[in-house]
């Protein structure tokens, strides 16, 4: 089955970096786009960034210039690099896969101190 494992997670300073890593197994890992989620407490789940199959990516405006997705296909590994981490940065950040039906892990728990 489908499994995603979040780690890198932590308690950081504001302006600090931290790097995410989502390992994944029960599937053709480099066959399928990969994203990272992050969920505020009090706040709905919203997408941070993807990479696509092929490398393309997205990020969302309020992370744009700080964060880096990547992957490697020989790990079945997607990171997340966060850079000049803000305070309202401070979320669980999932990793997910799947088009039509999602599939998450647990989530990492990334606080931001100002």
């Amino acid at each position: 089955q489908v499994q995603l494992v979040e780690s890198g997670g932590g308690l950081v300073q504001a302006g600090g970096s931290l790097r995410l890593s989502c390992v994944a197994s029960g599937f053709i890992f480099s066959s399928n786009a990969m994203d990272w989620y992050r969920q505020a407490p009090g706040k709905q789940r919203e997408l941070v960034a993807f990479i696509t199959r092929g490398g393309s990516i997205y990020y969302a405006d309020s992370v744009k210039g700080r964060f880096t997705i990547s992957r490697d296909n020989a790990k079945n590994t997607v990171y997340l690099q966060m850079n000049s981490l803000k305070p309202e940065d401070t979320a669980v950040y999932y990793c997910a896969t799947g088009a039509t039906a999602k599939f998450w892990g647990q989530g990492t728990k990334v606080t931001v101190a100002s």
